[in-house]
């Protein structure tokens, strides 16, 4: 079973930066694709950043363009999402999603392509 794991989030300013993590357990982590998404509330979930098998290949949704990045770390089984620049609207919970493993090495974008989530990480940006 994959357990992810997210950590990093905190209350920031806006402006200021926050760098959030993910840990996957279970063995060949290059074999999934990885994903940020973020719910505030009232709000349904949406697309935040996505990742490649090899992390050569990235996706950020156009609000986060410019401001936040997404890698990964194949030996340690670890996906990142620094987030700089940060705005109040940024305010959500942050989770991070593996998909099934897989050969292909696109970056995926709907929810319904991840086969698993973390908890997630609230992140709160104060004005």
């Amino acid at each position: 079973q994959v357990q992810l794991a997210e950590s990093g989030g905190g209350l920031v300013q806006a402006g200021g930066s926050l760098s959030l993590s993910c840990a996957a357990s279970g063995s060949t982590f290059s074999l999934y694709r990885m994903g940020w998404f973020r719910q505030a509330p009232g709000k349904e979930r949406e697309f935040v950043a996505a990742i490649s098998r090899s992390g050569g290949r990235t996706s950020l949704a156009d609000s986060v363009k410019g401001r936040f990045t997404v890698s990964r770390d194949n030996n340690k089984n670890l996906v990142y999402l620094q987030m700089n620049s940060l705005k109040p609207e940024d305010t959500a919970v942050y989770y991070c999603a593996q998909s099934g493993p897989t050969l292909s090495n696109d970056a995926l974008t709907t929810p319904g392509e991840y086969q698993y989530w973390g908890q997630g990480t609230q992140v709160t940006v104060s004005s």
